[in-house]
């Protein structure tokens, strides 16, 4: 299977000598989903800022798709966005426009046609359980409603990669388990799946492969196997 994004000795080093990543080597293949845990300022954050081309690495490459993400460049940068979904803990909803308008708005950004986008946003709102939210305002949504509307706003471009940042930090275990569901479910329509997270008990449970950081350095590469009770 290939690997719609890897990591060849990747190492992140920020003004004044904070080495966020040191020599990251690893890969994500099509239509997987994986975990990325490890401590506060572990380099999480600077990962998923380097696969969104908000960073680029100071060594190494990152490849996704095949292409070197240094080539990226100028109004390639949009193109490549569209490519990684993005699910925020904090969701980052419009909160002045709708359900649909939010969900709709990375279509509308394309120049999609109006009906073209009305029908995707109908579909990705009644697959994710929101069908008769979509005229409601992001204040009248619950915490786990909100999370919902970021993940079918990541999702509605089928994008080839979906990163999630703390997706569940604000969400109970039950909303917590939904989510990640969801998230499972997303390889077999052929979105690979990165999720970071605190949560080991849920990262446990999810029985996925997990990437340990530690200091900026990739300390494990536990399979689902290896997670087994």
């Amino acid at each position: 299977m290939s690997a719609v994004l890897r990591f060849e000795n990747v190492s992140k080093q920020y003004p004044g000598g904070h080495a966020a990543l040191e020599d990251v080597n690893f890969e994500v293949a099509q239509g997987e989903m994986l975990f990325v845990t490890g401590h506060s300022g572990a380099g999480k954050s600077t990962l998923l800022k380097l696969i969104h081309l908000s960073e680029r690495p100071s060594r190494g490459a990152v490849v996704f798709g095949g292409r070197n993400l240094r080539q990226v460049r100028g109004r390639r940068i949009p193109l490549h966005r569209r490519q990684v979904g993005v699910v925020y803990q904090d969701h980052r909803l419009l909160t002045d426009r709708s359900v649909e308008e939010n969900v709709g708005l990375p279509l509308i950004l394309r120049g999609e046609r109006r009906g073209e986008i009305d029908k995707r946003v109908r579909e990705v709102l009644a697959r994710l359980g929101l069908g008769h939210r979509g005229r409601a305002l992001p204040a009248q949504l619950s915490a786990g409603e909100q999370q919902r509307v970021g993940i079918a706003r990541a999702i509605i471009g089928e994008p080839a990669l979906l990163v999630a940042d703390e997706p569940t930090g604000n969400l109970d275990p039950t909303l917590a388990t939904e989510i990640m569901s969801l998230f499972a479910s997303m390889p077999e329509r052929g979105t690979s799946v990165l999720v970071v997270s605190h949560d080991l008990p849920l990262i446990k449970r999810m029985r996925k492969r997990v990437l340990v950081l530690d200091h900026g350095r990739l300390m494990d590469d536990i399979s689902p196997a290896d997670l087994a009770e």
